[in-house]
């Protein structure tokens, strides 16, 4: 007795799209990671994919659109991880929330994420770390996407600190996020610096520290702060 064997499955047209588009957005999301929104023409794109251009126009009507698409589709995901790591932490903590847990849980969960051997994902957060640095064109993409979980922590956190002056909370979060793009960035100067003590790669060593060193900076400015005003009373 024969056995024939099973012929592979013809992909659809729709598949055979879908495709070609994760194509396109990989490709984009390295050449925006690397050289920015200007740096980067459709035609870069089309030669890493390896297509012409005019498919690139098919799905997209300008760069602006193909920079927006790309940003899309990974921005919901790491947005919804953190709401999600935040709304756990504020049910665990019954109403007392400690800086450091607050911290944790917004940053530990990117660290996770960013952590893995995943290139788009890398890619993504070195243009998170572009995006975050450049005013003309980055600004209202954080605003668009990231900032209902920003303020969720800074909810969390004016609640571990009542009596910590607002403005010194968002100071607090400024500083926070400057660290956490630079380290997702991975631009190796750690690596220089401390001659291969610490590398910039080091997700583990990064998440054990991040969060307890923040943490301990809002105890500190916002204790300073409050002694200040105490000894202006007298």
């Amino acid at each position: 007795m024969t056995t024939t064997e099973a012929k592979p499955r013809r992909r659809t047209k729709a598949e055979q799209r879908a495709e070609s588009l994760e194509q396109i957005l990989d490709a984009a999301e390295y050449l925006f990671s690397k050289h920015g929104l200007y740096g980067v023409t459709l035609k870069d794109v089309a030669q890493r994919v390896g297509v012409h251009t005019s498919l690139l126009h098919y799905y997209f009507a300008d760069k602006k659109a193909l920079f927006d698409a790309v940003i899309d589709r990974r921005a919901p995901i790491t947005v919804n991880r953190r709401m999600e790591a935040l709304a756990r932490y504020e049910d665990e903590c019954a109403g007392k929330p400690t800086v450091e847990g607050a911290l944790r849980a917004a940053l530990d969960t990117d660290l996770d994420l960013y952590s893995g051997a995943d290139e788009g994902w890398r890619n993504y957060a070195a243009l998170g770390a572009q995006i975050s640095n450049t005013p003309e064109w980055g600004a209202a993409v954080m605003d668009d996407h990231f900032d209902p979980v920003v303020l969720r922590l800074i909810g969390l956190l004016k609640q571990a600190l009542p009596d910590c002056p607002e403005e010194d909370i968002f100071w607090g979060y400024h500083f926070v996020t400057g660290a956490f793009m630079l380290t997702v960035a991975r631009t190796g100067r750690i690596d220089r610096l401390s001659g291969g003590l610490c590398r910039s790669d080091d997700f583990p060593a990064i998440k054990e520290r991040m969060a307890s060193f923040m943490a301990a900076g809002f105890i500190h400015i916002c204790g300073e702060r409050a002694a200040g005003r105490e000894a202006g009373k007298k």
